[in-house]
Order: C-alpha cells, then structure tokens, then sequence
C-alpha cells in the first residue's frame, strides 16, 4: 500500500490554533475595556471626571501594550538582575546589572511624574492601578518607595540642609527630564519588622551622619535615594535618614556613597526586582523628622503609603485577572462546549470578577478620604485633632491595614483560581502572565508587615482607642450605609472579642479567638468593599 504526497504531509498535523485568543488579549485596553473601572473613575472624580477620562484614555494604550511586553521580557529568568561586584581594573563598583527592558520600563513609568504636583491626584491613582497591572515588573516597587520619601521630604523640610531640597525636586518634579528613584531600607537581620530592633549606628558627622553596620533585606537596591533607619550614636531610640547612593559627580564613577552591596537575594516573586544585603562603611546621610521618632516617622509616612499601595496593586491584579481568565473562558472549547459554559467553572469565574470589584471600589473608597483628609499622615493616635476628625484619621489608619492583609490574602486566592481557569496552560509562563502576578501577591503580603503582624496592630489599636472610640461607634462609622443587621452583627463580634485572649498565652482559648480574630478582619473588610461597591453601581 502507498501514500500520495498530499496524503504524507497532512498526516500528522494539527490546524489548532491560539491565536484569535491571543489577538484578543494583545488588543485589550486595560481601561476603555473595562467599564466598571471606569464607573469607579467617574463617581470620585466628580467634575473633573472629562479631564481625568480623557488622560487616562490616552495613557492605558501604553502600559496595556508596551510596558506589558517590556515586563514580560524583563521577568524572563536570564534577565535578573545581578551584581558585577568590581571593574576590570579591580575597583569595587557594586554595579546591578539589569537588562535593556527593564531601563527602559523605568524611565517610561517614572517619566510620567507620576507624583508631580503637575499631576491632579485621581489622574495619579488610576495610572498607578493601570500600571500595577503588568505585575512588580521592577518598577511598582520603586515607584511606591519614591512616593514614601517624596511625602517625607514634604512633611520635614528643612532649610539648614539643601541637599534635601534638591532631593525632593529630583524626585517629585524631576531635574533634567530625568526622575530619581527612592527606596527604603529599614530591615535588619535580627529584627525584620521590629524596627526598635535597628542596630545600626548613626555617627554624628557635623550637621549630617556617617551610617555604619547592616541592612539586611533592601528592595529597589539599584535606587538613587533611600530611607534608612538608624540609632544616632549613644541613643537607643530610631531615627530616620535619607542616604544617596552616590555623592555628586560619583554616580558616572561607579563610587558608591560609603557602602557595599554584599548580594542580591533570590526571591520567590518581584524577582526583576533587585532586593540586597548593604554593607554601610560610613555612608554620608541627612536626617529627616524629628530626632529619635523613626519609628513614627517611618510606619507613619513611608510604611502607610506602602501599604496603601499594595491595596491599589491587589485591585488591579484582580481585575487584570478576571479580564484574561473571561477572556479565555470565552475562547476555549472543551468536550465540545466553551469553559465558561460550565457550572463550575462560570462560578469560579464569577467569583473573581465580584471580588475584583469589590477591591477596586474598596481601593478608591479608601484614598478618597486618604484625600479627603488634611495631613492624614503620621497624626498618631492620640492627635490634638477634634474627635470626629481623630476617629475619620483612625479609620484611614486601620482601613489601610485591613486593605493591605485581607487583598494580598485573597489575591493570592484569586489569581491562583484565574490561573485553573487556563488549565495547564495557566503555569506556563510565555503563555500567561498570571503566574509572575500570583508569586508578586505573595511577596506582597510580606511586604511592610506580614499578616500576623498587622492583624495584631489593628487590636491593640483598637484596645488602645476604646476610651474616645468604642468599637460599636467604629464599625457603625467604617460600615456605614451597610444593612443595620450586618453593622450589629459586627459590632457584636469587635465587643466580643475585644475581651478574648486574642494576644494572650498560647491555650486553647487563644488559639480559638485568635483564629476568630482572623476570620473576623477579612469578612469585616470585606462588608466595608461592599458597601463601596453599592456606592459605585
């Protein structure tokens, strides 16, 4: 028996094909395809909705498009980012080297100014939820960094010292078209967020210090500025300072300002991100705030915007998520009917879009009154601010919080359900981006304070606020426009459990309250993105 030789070339071969859903995807505009981020921009920017719209209608091509294929050829594992510790003629240079994408994303995203006082504030936010979208990419994390120390400058100016000034403009409002880059380096190996744990030594040096000693987890390592925490010699209280990581004119020389980057660590997620250990060996360094108030200083500004961030980056994680997971539950067909015409996979698909919701009217309800607010940074809680103010301030406070905990939480839920969605194709990193995203939700969920951490700062807020802010006035306040039945509900559980072991010793009775007190922050966050999503629709 014999073949033709039409008959030997078909044999064999397959005509499938991705490629309508992959067009599709690579033709989406993050925000004119996504109508109810739009309702959301319209809602809270009120008159200045047209003017915001139309910014944003010309940004989202970009990051929809280039900045996406810039962070997918960055995240590839041989683009990393690592260290070239010396030059050819035996000079300590400690130069990150870092593939051509990923400088140019940078200068692309920090281009914008996105923090200039040029830039209206919601016009701001949008971009940044709009850009959180290509994942940590290696630049999301600078950028909120960038905004810590920008806030901080604006906080602390100080005149006797014009270095900061210039700082300030280098970064807010950029010099030369070029905009710096902040980090903040506060980790030490004993203490990871307990910052009272900070050994190393501040020396007085003049008006300004000389830093010496340790930090041992420092993300956005290639920066051009950072705050650093220290104690001032003979002082065990922190401070906070603001290092360059060059003096002028020693950036083009690779002369690092008095440190050494000892490595780069080898991260789970944000790996395009380079995170180090730093050596400091005198590093010339400007203070900033109060002497002896790091620690309010650095949680207060630098830790809150982070934290708030973080919140806006889950929102956009989400809806970028649910954006391509109905995508492909559109396009594929299995066992001869499309994914999404499945129970239990129209469920889960349902699932992400409602919590994708959800986070983004939850993210824009929260930097609304983060606006609304004057100075809503580092007030304490024990400001000299009128009641009704001091307790809009601690509901900022502990909103960012909760945001920050219960989105990387779920996120991390969420995004590993889009990827199921994909079926094997969903671990396949040239295949989807979904898996890059998922490991970033999970780094950020360490990020400024792992859960643990802060879930037990939002009780002890709350114990330390009950004699000015009972915790009924507070839930009734944070839920307001919820059903009564779901504001007394809760009200009775904070009562409740307000008066549990929940910090106690290690027993049966705090192992369960704590595992309620757990429970409780998530559902109760989650009414609060509820009613934020009521208010949108």
């Amino acid at each position: 028996m014999s073949f033709t030789s039409h008959e030997t070339k078909s044999r064999g071969q397959n005509s499938y094909s991705f490629d309508d859903f992959v067009s599709q995807r690579e033709n989406l505009d993050w925000y004119q395809d996504e109508p109810f981020l739009q309702k959301a921009v319209r809602k809270y920017t009120g008159s200045q909705f047209q003017q915001v719209h139309e910014k944003i209608l010309a940004f989202s091509p970009r990051v929809s498009s280039k900045w996406n294929t810039l962070a997918e050829r960055n995240a590839r594992p041989e683009a990393h980012p690592y260290m070239l510790h010396y030059d050819a003629f035996n000079h300590r240079i400690d130069r990150i080297v870092r593939p051509f994408e990923a400088n140019q994303l940078e200068n692309e995203v920090f281009g914008e100014g996105l923090f200039s006082s040029k830039m209206p504030p919601w016009e701001s936010f949008v971009k940044r939820m709009l850009t959180h979208q290509i994942g940590e990419g290696g630049v999301t994390c600078p950028l909120t960094c960038t905004h810590g120390l920008i806030a901080l400058l604006d906080q602390f100016p100080n005149p006797e010292i014009p270095e900061l000034q210039e700082i300030l403009l280098h970064t807010k409002e950029g010099l030369n078209g070029e905009f710096a880059i902040g980090a903040q380096f506060m980790t030490e190996i004993q203490g990871g967020s307990d910052l009272p744990a900070n050994v190393l030594e501040a020396v007085p040096d003049g008006k300004n210090y000389r830093l010496y000693g340790n930090k041992f987890f420092c993300s956005a390592a290639h920066a051009d500025y950072s705050v650093v925490t220290a104690k001032i010699s003979g002082s065990n209280k922190v401070s906070t300072f603001i290092v360059p990581s060059w003096l002028p004119g020693d950036k083009e020389k690779e002369n690092r300002n008095g440190y050494q980057i000892n490595r780069i660590k080898w991260k789970l997620g944000t790996a395009e991100l380079p995170t180090a250990e730093i050596q400091y060996n005198g590093a010339l360094a400007y203070p900033i705030g109060p002497k002896d108030k790091g620690i309010a200083v650095a949680v207060g500004i630098v830790l809150t915007l982070s934290r708030l961030e973080i919140g806006i980056a889950c929102a956009g994680f989400m809806l970028r998520a649910s954006r391509e997971a109905n995508l492909y539950g559109d396009f594929r067909t299995v066992f001869g009917k499309k994914v999404k015409e499945y129970p239990l996979a129209a469920s889960k698909l349902q699932k992400i879009e409602s919590a994708a919701g959800r986070a983004t009217a939850g993210a824009f309800k929260i930097y609304d009154l983060f606006l609304r607010l004057e100075k809503p940074l580092n007030p304490g809680i024990n400001s000299d601010h009128p009641l009704e103010i001091r307790k809009q301030l601690f509901n900022l406070r502990e909103l960012v919080l909760l945001q920050k905990i219960c989105t990387t939480n779920e996120g991390a839920e969420l995004l590993r359900d889009a990827i199921s969605v994909f079926a094997g194709h969903g671990v396949m990193e040239e295949f989807s981006s979904l898996p890059r995203i998922f490991r970033d939700v999970v780094v950020n969920e360490q990020w400024e304070g792992p859960r643990n951490l802060l879930l037990t700062q939002i009780y002890r807020d709350l114990q330390r606020v009950a004699d000015w802010y009972s915790p009924s006035d507070f839930v009734h306040h944070v839920l307001k426009g919820a059903s009564q039945k779901s504001i007394n509900k809760y009200s009775n559980q904070l009562e409740d459990l307000l008066q549990r072991p929940v910090l106690g010793e290690v027993s049966d009775a705090s192992l369960k309250a704590a595992e309620e007190w757990d429970y409780f922050c998530d559902s109760f966050f989650k009414a609060y993105q509820e009613v934020a999503l009521a208010e949108i629709e």
